[in-house]
């Protein structure tokens, strides 16, 4: 695809490979890991997000005058909705009832992740119009291909600000994230939870390790395949019980484990020499990213300990100002994981199935906000008079 605006060329690529990743990663920055070209080249490289798994890679690569790469996208032609967290499936059976045809659609996201960020990966020092070729780049190629949609998945706002300005639908979300202020220790968070949910904590943490669990948080040089091998093991057993299916290979937590682990903070349940349960973390430059939780059978409060207080206890060492839990889960709250916005921005070919879904998008807006109100009003925190 070209855009005579300016000369700037627009290629979509049916493989991260293509595009060389120091290039990538320029667009991308350092900030947060899922972004990188590491991480979603694992993806493909593994067979967990391809065109056989319904994640066909169209990632767009953007061209200045000089041809210099000045901005990319990680975008998918998807044949399916799972493995988003932002959830269309409604919308999808409304249009087919209608006789349209909803799939295959484009997605700009990070498969598989819930983690917030810039979907529109510019250069630093790209020109200010990069930005909208970009979103012109997706409309056009949707075009081409005769889709029903794109999406952009967890967007920041930015880009969320420069999709509405090209016809773009806003869909608000929310997650639940912990912010550290600046706390010295996990003592010192406890203390500014009010008195009964500070209690609450400590309970939980000491009764998920009575049945002689000890916890390994490791990171980079530490990482063994034998560590993957049983926290992949979790992994299968918990998405088994929860999806049916799991998404991603052994292969994937291989290839993360060998070419980022630096970025990786894997913390392990251990009853004597066995391990029991595992929680995968993202490192990034201002946040931890929970990723994934397994367990080889029931432990009281251990997924608590994994996923949510050893990721607090992790953020104050490491002087990180959030964790970020992913997505769902109100019971986050009273870990002291409170409700945020998220973003997402969406183009509908349809004019007449635009028009509903903006319908439905301003009546789910009002009803989040309403939701993240009421849900703020359960925080754990003391209450200062």
């Amino acid at each position: 695809m070209n855009d005579t605006r300016g000369m700037v060329s627009i290629r979509a690529h049916r493989e991260i490979a293509e595009i060389p990743a120091r290039e990538w990663d320029a667009c991308a920055g350092a900030v947060n890991p899922a972004l990188s070209h590491a991480f979603l080249l694992a993806l493909e490289e593994s067979g967990s997000a391809t065109g056989r798994t319904g994640w066909l890679p169209q990632h767009l690569l953007l061209k200045d005058e000089a041809g210099a790469i000045a901005g990319v996208v990680p975008l998918y032609l998807k044949s399916h909705s799972y493995g988003e967290y932002v959830f269309d499936h409604g919308w999808a059976d409304a249009y087919e009832r209608a006789g349209g045809r909803y799939y295959p659609k484009l997605v700009s996201a990070v498969p598989f992740t819930p983690v917030p960020g810039p979907r529109l990966l510019l250069r630093a020092g790209a020109p200010n119009e990069a930005r909208a070729h970009l979103v012109a780049g997706m409309v056009a190629l949707a075009r081409r291909l005769r889709v029903s949609s794109v999406h952009v998945n967890f967007a920041e706002e930015d880009d969320v600000k420069a999709l509405s300005e090209a016809g773009f639908l806003e869909r608000l979300g929310q997650q639940f994230h912990w912010t550290n202020p600046g706390y010295r220790d996990f003592e010192d968070y406890l203390a500014a939870l009010n008195s009964r949910k500070r209690k609450a904590v400590k309970k939980e943490r000491r009764e998920a390790l009575l049945p002689g669990i000890e916890i390994e948080v490791l990171s980079g040089g530490e990482l063994t395949s034998r560590h993957w091998d049983a926290f992949y093991e979790f992994y299968l057993a918990t998405a088994d019980r929860k999806w049916g299916s799991a998404y991603l290979s052994r292969r994937f937590f291989a290839l993360i484990g060998e070419r980022m682990p630096d970025k990786i903070v894997l913390v392990m349940a251990r009853r004597g020499r066995n391990y029991v349960a595992g929680a995968l973390h993202l490192l990034g430059a201002q946040a931890l990213y929970g990723r994934n939780w397994g367990s080889r059978g029931d432990y009281k409060f251990l997924h608590f300990e994994c996923c949510y207080y050893r990721a607090i206890e992790f953020a104050i060492a490491r002087g990180l100002p959030r964790v970020e839990a992913g997505a769902q889960g109100p019971h986050k709250l009273q870990r002291g994981y409170l409700p945020v916005p998220t973003r997402s921005a969406h183009w509908l070919a349809d004019p007449a199935f635009a028009r509903a879904v903006a319908s439905f998008l301003e009546r789910e807006r009002e009803t989040t906000l309403l939701n993240m109100a009421s849900l703020a009003e359960y925080s754990p925190f003391r209450r200062e008079e």
